[in-house]
Order: structure tokens, then C-alpha cells, then sequence
């Protein structure tokens, strides 16, 4: 499934409220490493695997109250959420920690509750 585009600070409530896993890519257009990592979440994203999960992105320049409501610190940020919780995040340009937050919730539920994630964040209701 392809990385889908957040447009505006409506469309980020709806999209986090979700009861799916969603991972949202926070980047920003002058960021090198978002440009590095970008067609790596790209290609997390096709991956029979991680079926899931729904992908999305934003960009920061065009959409700062997301990013400033999600407690984005970094570029670039991934964070997951479901059920408006963030339950999850990944910072900067790495592919193994990345790849790890969206393993873990990709996963059916029993397989994720027997093997918590070194990468969760205590659950945070936006």
C-alpha cells in the first residue's frame, strides 16, 4: 500500500483516531535525512508484512499544528498510533529502529503481546 499524503489538521485527527495501526512520517522538504529514509517508509509500506499498518506522511512546512500537536521533536519523526493513542515513535533517519515500530504492530494482537517492542511509548491520547 502506498504512503498516503496528510493535507490538512482534520485530515491527521480522522487518520490517528483510527482503530487501525497508521505510522505517519513527519518530514519536511530542506530535511536531508527525510529525503534518505523517505523511499525506505516507501518501501516499508509495499510490504506484504506489514499489511497492518497504513502509512502515511506530512509534511511540517505545509501542516505545522500536526506536528506540533503530535510533540514532534526531530525530522525526521515516525510516529504510530490507534485510537488517537501514539503507542509508539521512531526518531531520525534509521531503518532498524523503524523497521522494529512497525513489526511490532503489524503483528496479529497475541503475537505482539507476547513480545512488547523495545520501541513503544507509554500510550498517549491525543
Amino acid at each position: 500500500m502506498p504512503v498516503t499524503p496528510i493535507a490538512n489538521y482534520d485530515e491527521f485527527v480522522k487518520v490517528i483516531n483510527s482503530p487501525t495501526p497508521v505510522i505517519i512520517d513527519f518530514w519536511a522538504p530542506w530535511c536531508g535525512p527525510c529525503k534518505i529514509i523517505g523511499p525506505i517508509f516507501e518501501k516499508f509500506s509495499n510490504m506484504e508484512e506489514h499489511a497492518a499498518v497504513k502509512f502515511y506522511k506530512v509534511d511540517t512546512e505545509e501542516n505545522e499544528r500536526a506536528m506540533v500537536e503530535a510533540g514532534v521533536r526531530v525530522m525526521p519523526s515516525f510516529m504510530m498510533f490507534k485510537d488517537g493513542n501514539k503507542v509508539g515513535e521512531s526518531a531520525g533517519a534509521l531503518p532498524t529502529p523503524l523497521a522494529a515500530l512497525i513489526k511490532a504492530h503489524a503483528a496479529p494482537a497475541e503475537a505482539a503481546a507476547a513480545a512488547p517492542a523495545a520501541t513503544e511509548a507509554p500510550a498517549e491520547k491525543l
